[in-house]
């Protein structure tokens, strides 16, 4: 390979035969940093609850069922919640490249702080998780956007890094939920660590491959208003510090206040966000059209995350107290159930590929498309209502029930998390994409901060009643949008096509 090879692209350079070309060394340090905060991701997707559930004289928080499985709802939501700011500091104060370097770096220390056998420190990992996520997630993909010129050779580049995401999910519950179960708690978090430490040194010693790009914010503040924004940002922090020391003093500051200050944080910043863009001067009455239209996707997002991040929470719970996994004479740790949805992806995503491109139809196919994900994944709830009946009392059932959720779920994922992402795209002019992509975070955020909260009713109703439930919700929104289908892409439609695009939806994009 030449040095020209290892270069990352000038400006204009990355053309179509760039397609031919060895991938160059900026694009293999981001695939693997991104393996590695992957690996640390997913092995605390894992092994969190199992650890939050366990009592303190085997080493984890004692928590009780539904608590430990809001926890995790709760991380997910305030993680995803914090990429739209950590978008925002790249974009105005530090770049991309040095945010996401940070972003590593907090990662990493909270990966060695939940190591750590000190449980007090807990709280403070998660929140450093959270932080690092929401600096890192959306500047990886910002770097990568900014490297490549080439479209095809960009999503090329996505595309193989997307199956190195579902590698390290696979791999990662493993290796880390099988140290985390079965030898020591601290053990998994700390294989994660190590992880995301070695990512973390691989940006830093990378910086003089991207040759400066992405270095400084695209569009800095000026003096007066960085000012502005550090007193704000300082009042807020003092804010929140007044707040928790004063839940602290009154011994207030549990799990459970912990997790509802989460949720209630996930509930208000979207709908904050969505109405600050919406009444933004820069956006016309067909932007403002179009956006309305788009809150049946960022809606119907919210409800599909909120179920599938039952897989982490009560799903693994369900796998630990109601499943024979016991295998000749082996019992299977818990959280080796969790590389099942990963590997599923990984053998379907070239399936799921044709068919979204054979069942195209543009924005008309978007609503169609999605609906279809929100039913699928709301009949494997109906799935899971039978086998959490027939595991009533001591009953333990097979684990192809959970197999089988698992697959609609990656089937599931793989079209809604495809078609959203790409509608992006086209609702508002393209200056406001990484707007959208936050927004579509937020959303995701408000999911997570939902499903904290409805995973609280397993104390309450059956297990098989509260599957039942999510089934239905799924099932009624995912019914509701796909008889709207007609309207919502009518609504997406740029000026001037409004009217027809009805007539452009195909027989097929139901399907």
């Amino acid at each position: 390979m030449t040095a020209a090879d290892s270069a990352p692209p000038a400006p204009g350079k990355d053309s179509g035969s760039a397609s031919l070309r060895p991938w160059p060394n900026w694009f293999r340090t981001l695939f693997m940093s991104d393996l590695w905060e992957r690996f640390g991701f997913f092995g605390m997707q894992a092994i969190l609850v199992l650890f939050a559930v366990a009592p303190r004289d085997e080493g984890g928080l004692g928590l009780a069922k539904a608590d430990a499985a809001a926890l995790f709802g709760a991380w997910i939501g305030l993680a995803f919640m914090l990429c739209l700011p950590g978008g925002w500091i790249a974009d105005r104060l530090l770049g991309p490249r040095r945010t996401l370097l940070l972003g590593a770096a907090v990662t990493t220390a909270g990966h060695f702080a939940l190591a750590t056998p000190l449980l007090w420190l807990t709280p403070l990992a998660l929140v450093l998780l959270a932080v690092g996520m929401g600096l890192y997630k959306p500047n990886h993909q910002a770097l990568l956007n900014l490297m490549f010129k080439d479209n095809g050779r960009r999503e090329a580049g996505i595309s193989l890094i997307y199956v190195g995401i579902q590698v390290s999910a696979l791999t990662s519950p493993l290796i880390a939920g099988f140290l985390g179960e079965r030898v020591d708690w601290r053990l998994g978090f700390g294989v994660s660590g190590t992880a995301m430490l070695i990512g973390t040194i691989q940006v830093a010693l990378a910086k003089p491959q991207f040759q400066g790009v992405g270095e400084k914010p695209g569009r800095p503040l000026e003096a007066e208003a960085a000012r502005r924004v550090k007193r704000r940002a300082g009042t807020v922090a003092g804010a929140l510090a007044l707040l928790l020391g004063g839940m602290a003093a009154a011994g207030a500051l549990t799990a459970g206040s912990g997790i509802a200050l989460v949720g209630m944080a996930s509930i208000i910043a979207p709908v904050i966000a969505y109405t600050v863009l919406y009444r933004s001067r820069e956006l016309g009455p067909g932007d403002r059209r179009r956006l309305r239209s788009f809150l049946w996707i960022f809606l119907g997002s919210t409800l599909f995350w909120s179920l599938i991040a039952q897989d982490g929470s009560s799903l693994t719970l369900f796998a630990k107290h109601s499943t024979d996994r016991d295998v000749l004479g082996f019992e299977v740790p818990v959280s080796w159930l969790q590389s099942a949805t990963p590997l599923f992806i990984l053998v379907l995503a070239p399936v799921f590929a044709w068919l979204l491109l054979k069942h195209g139809g543009g924005r008309a196919g978007v609503p169609a498309k999605f609906s279809a994900g929100l039913l699928l994944t709301g009949v494997s709830f109906l799935i899971m209502a039978v086998a959490a009946g027939l595991a009533s009392g001591d009953e333990k059932v097979s684990p192809l029930w959970l197999l089988v959720v698992y697959l609609m779920h990656a089937c599931g994922e793989l079209i809604v998390a495809a078609v959203g992402i790409a509608a992006v795209a086209d609702v508002l002019p393209r200056r406001f994409i990484a707007h959208m992509l936050g927004l579509l975070w937020l959303f995701a955020a408000l999911g997570g901060g939902a499903g904290s909260g409805l995973v609280r009713l397993i104390d309450v109703i059956p297990e098989a009643l509260y599957y039942l439930l999510l089934a239905v919700l799924a099932l009624t929104v995912g019914g509701t949008l796909a008889l709207r289908r007609h309207t919502v892409a009518r609504g997406l439609a740029p000026e001037g096509e409004a009217d027809a695009a009805p007539a452009t939806v195909k027989e097929g994009d139901l399907a």
